[in-house]
């Protein structure tokens, strides 16, 4: 359709006929630079902008028109705007048609028509990203946190007790002779706490050597020397305290004080409280044992202490030095004891170590019987003592004939200690523990 026409279709009064050379020069689409195809969402707003450029007078001006598939949209759809530009003779002309996208008949294929030019928006509905998988994302997260809490909750110490068993720091020639001084009050039921559940627990299963002792270990609020000589002698150190240990008069008077005396000998040492009185009871040692844990380590036994895979062990050898093991077969005993240069005649196996001239009996009645339970050499025989006994026949008939010899040395049985044994172990019923 000519310019002339168009104009005169569009305005009531039409415009006076200009040359058809200005007029004849289709005008120059700048936007969009090409056809757009645009997805969008039920619900959006979109503007749609056709712009074009020119070159002839103020009265040679296009009028834009709008179709939506091909149907012809209204002369008020659309808001239009001319300028001028860098040219007096260089005009431009931007339309913009705004449109609601609430349903899906208003998605299409929209053409901006100047004059002979035409430009086309291709509108598509887009499906619209729901919430549900990032609901489900979020439920994902949610259980694998939970899942890593249960993990770390069940498997915490287990995790630690393997690390610090392999990469743990070895506790080795220190000249310490136990793993831990255990101290207890004097009463039966601390004793069979301690005889029969801490002690069978601590060295038949883990390996751990306990030195016990159920003295007072602070007589007036100050250590006593073999509190001293004891505890230099231990790795760790353990307190039991029960409701008759809390009745000691430090614990009443001067358990802070005695705190400290404590922390000076041993590094964190370990309390041991019961379930009972660490709820119930408000004795000033258990809240201020509360109040320092970070000094000290607080093991709270429970009803289900009892089994040995529950956290009450598992916590307590995690403060207990890291114990050596040798393979089966290459070495007898306590690796802490055995790898360090001690020449301390309690660990060794005769004490003819010291003094190779042998001039000193053996003080042990089962000396002669190490070497075969400890596969070692028994030890050397005393020279010149045969020499001294009178010669009789019936000396001579008691000697041992045919190459035969006693294995045990018994010429210093009256200097020996024959007094009675305590570190026996009674049979008792699950009543009376």
């Amino acid at each position: 359709m000519p310019w002339g026409e168009l104009d005169q279709l569009s305005y009531p009064n039409p415009l006076p006929s200009v040359p058809p050379d200005l007029c004849s020069v289709p005008p120059e689409i700048l936007v969009p630079a090409a056809n757009e195809t645009l997805e969008l969402v039920l619900g959006s707003q979109v503007e749609l902008n056709c712009t074009v450029r020119w070159v002839g007078t103020e009265h040679c001006q296009p009028i834009p028109t709008w179709s939506k598939d091909g149907q012809w949209l209204g002369s008020g759809s659309s808001q239009d705007t001319v300028w001028s530009g860098q040219n007096s003779s260089e005009q431009l002309l931007a339309s913009v048609l705004q449109l609601n996208l609430t349903q899906d008949a208003d998605f299409g294929v929209f053409a901006c028509w100047i004059s002979n030019a035409t430009a086309t928006f291709t509108l598509r509905r887009a499906e619209a990203v729901g919430h549900m998988p990032a609901v489900l994302a979020a439920l994902l997260v949610l259980v694998l946190l939970v899942l890593l809490a249960v993990l770390y909750v069940q498997c915490r110490l287990n995790v630690l007790l393997w690390y610090r068993d392999r990469y743990g720091e070895l506790e080795i020639n220190d000249g310490k002779l136990y793993d831990a001084y255990v101290s207890h009050a004097n009463a039966p039921d601390d004793r069979k706490f301690i005889h029969f559940i801490v002690k069978p627990q601590l060295e038949n299963r883990h390996g751990y050597k306990l030195f016990l002792d159920q003295q007072n270990i602070l007589p007036n609020s100050e250590p006593s020397a073999d509190l001293i000589m004891n505890v230099s002698r231990c790795r760790r150190l353990i307190v039991v305290l029960s409701v008759a240990y809390l009745e000691q008069e430090w614990c009443n008077s001067s358990f802070r004080e005695g705190l400290w005396r404590l922390l000076e000998l041993s590094r964190k040492p370990i309390f041991i409280v019961f379930e009972s009185q660490y709820r119930e009871i408000t004795h000033p040692a258990i809240t201020l044992l509360k109040q320092h844990r970070s000094a000290v380590t607080l093991l709270v036994w429970r009803a289900g202490s009892m089994t040995p895979s529950s956290d009450f062990w598992k916590e307590l050898c995690l403060a207990l030095p890291r114990k050596v093991s040798f393979p089966a077969g290459r070495s007898v005993g306590d690796p802490q004891t055995q790898l360090q240069e001690d020449k301390d005649p309690m660990l060794i196996l005769h004490s003819s170590y010291l003094d190779s001239a042998g001039d000193r009996p053996d003080g042990d009645l089962g000396t002669g019987l190490r070497g075969r339970v400890f596969g070692s050499p028994p030890p050397p025989r005393l020279g010149g003592r045969r020499s001294q006994a009178p010669a009789s026949s019936g000396m001579e008939e008691a000697q041992p004939r045919d190459g035969q010899r006693s294995e045990l040395d018994v010429s210093d049985l009256g200097s020996r200690n024959y007094g009675a044994r305590t570190d026996f172990y009674c049979l008792v019923t699950e009543d009376d523990i």
